[in-house]
């Protein structure tokens, strides 16, 4: 049987096209793709074909960000029913290295990623996963919140690495899609999100509409925190997070600086004693990121601004040229 597939060329236009459904194997599940989050990753793609030393030399399909229902059980697939609701983890890591021998599987070197090339993702009608990266999400919980999972999953790790918790002075910088996420996990973790700062006006709205106290970091001083989950990705940003902590406090890096190296403050890392580190990706976060969602106390469904079919990939991956502060654009395959 066939099914239809969204498919960026290596010359970077899309086209739709037919494909074989896949066949799951010993111990793998195949899933009805219902919904597809399109990641800041599937636009880099789509407008450069690369992202540091990846490069889309050959078709690639796109979106990581997934759910769907379960269509079919490969051997051995006994724990999990065909129909079942469930969040895709889009990272299949090899499982015997050394990293993933010590639980940190986000760093293994053979990891295979969604809509990473050469590996396809989700911008289709069904995929393959293991069933180990496969997560059953309960009934009342919608496919845009499961596929949601995996962006929260970002804020979960970062919270996590903090070690932020009940009364928790947190610092985010950063009003997208990952400051989102962010500001919902801490607040869910009992922390005092103290503002989430961004230079655009829009931006700082969608998360005041969640909330959160919002700052502009060109007008105002940042308050001082305990905690800093910085999610631009932009050197001022840092700087600024990571000269308003208090002594001893601890400083997160997700966004992705746009180059290599970025300046840093040492004086003020060494004179309070900041723990500074990053994050790639997450590990072992999903059980969290689903029960967040399942007992609302983290509402997704709240990100989400637009919704394309796969027949209109290409506008879900330009929406935020036309509408630049919307928060979650969704493809529902």
């Amino acid at each position: 049987m066939k099914q239809r597939v969204s498919v960026l060329g290596s010359n970077l236009s899309l086209s739709i096209e037919e494909r074989e459904i896949p066949s799951p194997g010993p111990g793998e599940v195949l899933i009805q793709v219902k919904s597809v989050g399109v990641c800041g990753s599937d636009i880099h793609y789509f407008e450069h074909g690369r992202i540091a030393d990846f490069v889309v030399e050959s078709p690639l399909v796109l979106g990581h960000e997934s759910s769907g229902v379960v269509a079919a059980l490969g051997a051995g697939v006994e724990d999990i029913a065909v129909g079942t609701t469930v969040a895709m983890e889009p990272g299949v890591s090899c499982g015997h290295c050394h990293e993933c021998r010590l639980g940190r599987y986000n760093l293994c070197p053979e990891v295979e990623f969604f809509a990473t090339p050469p590996i396809d993702g989700a911008f289709c009608e069904y995929v393959v996963l293991p069933r180990d990266f496969v997560h059953p999400v309960p009934g009342h919980v919608s496919f845009d919140a499961a596929a949601l999972l995996e962006p929260l999953s970002v804020g979960v790790w970062a919270c996590q690495k903090a070690e932020v918790s009940l009364g928790t002075r947190v610092l985010i910088t950063g009003c997208g899609p990952i400051g989102a996420v962010c500001a919902l996990v801490a607040r869910a973790r009992g922390a005092n999100v103290v503002a989430v700062t961004d230079i655009n006006g829009e931006r700082r709205a969608q998360l005041e509409r969640l909330g959160f106290p919002t700052l502009d970091p060109t007008t105002n001083s940042l308050p001082e925190s305990d905690v800093l989950l910085e999610c631009s990705g932009a050197g001022a940003a840092i700087d600024q997070g990571i000269r308003a902590l208090a002594p001893a406090a601890t400083a997160v890096l997700i966004g992705m600086a746009p180059t290599d190296t970025v300046e840093i403050p040492v004086g003020a890392i060494q004179g309070k004693e900041i723990w500074l580190t990053g994050t790639f990706r997450y590990a072992n976060t999903y059980p969290s990121a689903v029960e967040l969602v399942a007992s609302g106390r983290v509402d997704l469904d709240a990100i989400v601004s637009a919704s394309y079919s796969l027949d209109d990939v290409e506008q879900a991956l330009t929406h935020a040229r036309r509408h630049p502060a919307d928060m979650k654009v969704m493809v529902h395959p």
